[in-house]
């Protein structure tokens, strides 16, 4: 039983009131909030743009080292076997970091950048589908997965019962952590994720109010878009509430909703070859090519591709790192090192490359094919719900198909966020053991927290470039924090094998 004097009052006030001030800023003073957003998110990519490349770029080297360096066979907890099978650990790991995004932007992000000059200039069907399983491929993973093998071992090989960002900076900061400083970091962790979950909401949700109402005929509103908020937060709480069993079993759910739906897109959709064939030259032009895109950041600006997209797209991966890693980490007792690293690459590109090549190069098709024409409808009309839905609408029994996408996207949605609740009640807590989860009415407070910023941006109408620019400025501070907790877990594992 925890008791009132273990919960830390100021990781919930101050959360608290910030999301309260924002949402009344973005829903009062729409068009000087998106002002004050965009310039910046202006400054930072163009200024700070090198910051997250080169941040990308070290993650990624750096797990590849630790992983076949004798760090990796370091265990993470004294068990013969680990916890959970590699199937039902994939599952987890997948379904509770992607949330439905996975599907809104495997349906839609060739067609954003089908737009872009750079796209144009280089061959829209050649890159077109490269560039999502860039964005989605190993760097994007390589953030969480150096996070979840550093709290893995805060976890697991400690044995520390302060399960927050902080306590993994604890071999650099040392006591420090213990003072402000450690509030700080911790603040800033909760303020970063409460920001990347909006954007993931404010982005996806339409997509499901768009489907239930072709389907029901019901009029889509700001109205139906926020019930269906209210109904997915009732669903990843009550399944929060039932504990870390629960959750697994949701995961492995998803992780069948998904398969069936991107099942029928290939076989029915009457594209396999096409989607087969474009899916496998994109693997094969990404790995001839990785270094530069890695690397590459249009000095010139002639074309502002790295600063609107990949920038952007790291800066949204490390707003999430401050969750999905602690929950990577605390399924992964029993594993080593080198496996958690190898495994979650694996299952996690797995995943989100299967999704892209499957969904993403069928829409392809119908416009290359077919002369659909989903990217200029984006470009002039800006409705990306309606776009994606015109896909949908090319493939038989397009009811049908729309009904799996409600149910693999809610899915997804109440998985991840089942996880993120469950991380982030952990920061409610002065001491937390490893075994110990945390109490009801603290995952339920979260769990309504988690809704009331995308709300009041859904509200306020902001665009998707508005809403990039507040993960992209959440990042900023995450990143220089994963910095000292790799140097941390470095500092550690050498004291350890000593």
């Amino acid at each position: 039983m925890k008791k009132k004097n273990d919960i830390d009052l100021v990781s919930i006030i101050i959360p608290l009131i910030l999301i309260l001030l924002l949402c009344m800023t973005f829903v009062i003073f729409p068009e000087s909030s998106t002002q004050i957003l965009d310039k910046i998110r202006s400054f930072l990519t163009n200024e700070m743009g090198i910051y997250y490349v080169l941040l990308g770029v070290g993650v990624l080297t750096t797990t590849m080292y630790i992983a076949f360096s004798k760090y990796g066979e370091i265990k993470l907890g004294n068990i013969e076997k680990p916890e959970y099978s590699s199937f039902k650990w994939g599952s987890m790991i997948f379904t509770s970091t992607m949330a439905a995004d996975i599907i809104f932007y495997a349906l839609c992000e060739w067609a954003l950048y089908s737009n872009e000059k750079l796209i144009v200039d280089k061959g829209v069907q050649q890159w077109a589908p490269t560039y999502p399983l860039f964005h989605w491929g190993p760097i994007a993973w390589g953030f969480y997965i150096i996070l979840a093998v550093a709290f893995g071992f805060v976890i697991h090989i400690k044995g520390n019962n302060k399960q927050r960002f902080s306590e993994a900076c604890r071999p650099i900061l040392k006591d420090r952590v213990d003072g402000i400083l450690g509030k700080v970091i911790d603040l800033f962790a909760i303020f970063a994720l409460l920001a990347g979950t909006a954007t993931t909401f404010s982005l996806a949700t339409p997509l499901l109010a768009e489907s239930i109402g072709k389907i029901f005929g019901i009029h889509v509103s700001k109205t139906l878009t926020l019930g269906i908020l209210l109904i997915i937060a009732i669903i990843y709480v009550s399944t929060v509430l039932l504990g870390m069993k629960s959750i697994a079993k949701l995961a492995e759910y998803s992780s069948y909703t998904l398969i069936v739906f991107l099942l029928y897109v290939l076989i029915f959709g009457g594209e396999a070859k096409y989607i087969l064939e474009t899916g496998l030259s994109s693997i094969g032009n990404l790995a001839q090519n990785f270094i530069g895109l890695s690397t590459q950041l249009d000095p010139l600006r002639e074309n502002n591709f790295p600063q609107n997209w990949t920038i952007y797209y790291w800066a949204y991966w490390m707003v999430w790192c401050v969750a999905t890693p602690f929950f990577i980490g605390k399924i992964s007792k029993g594993r080593t090192v080198k496996n958690v690293i190898l495994g979650g690459y694996f299952w996690g590109i797995a995943g989100t490359y299967t999704s892209f090549i499957i969904l993403g190069n069928y829409g392809l098709a119908k416009e290359l094919k077919d002369g659909l024409n989903t990217s200029k409808f984006i470009n002039e009309v800006g409705d990306f719900s309606k776009a994606i839905i015109s896909i949908l609408d090319t493939l038989p029994l397009p009811e049908l198909v729309l009904i799996m996408l409600i149910v693999t996207m809610i899915a997804l949605y109440s998985t991840t966020f089942d996880a993120l609740t469950m991380v982030i009640s952990m920061y409610s807590y002065k001491r937390l053991r490893a075994d110990e989860e945390p109490g009801k009415k603290i995952k339920t407070f979260w769990g309504i927290m988690f809704i009331l910023l995308p709300m009041a941006l859904i509200f306020s109408e902001k665009s998707m470039y508005s809403l990039q620019s507040v993960s992209i400025i959440a990042a900023f501070p995450i990143g220089i924090i994963m910095i000292i907790i790799i140097l941390g877990l470095f500092k550690e594992m050498k004291s350890y094998k000593k």
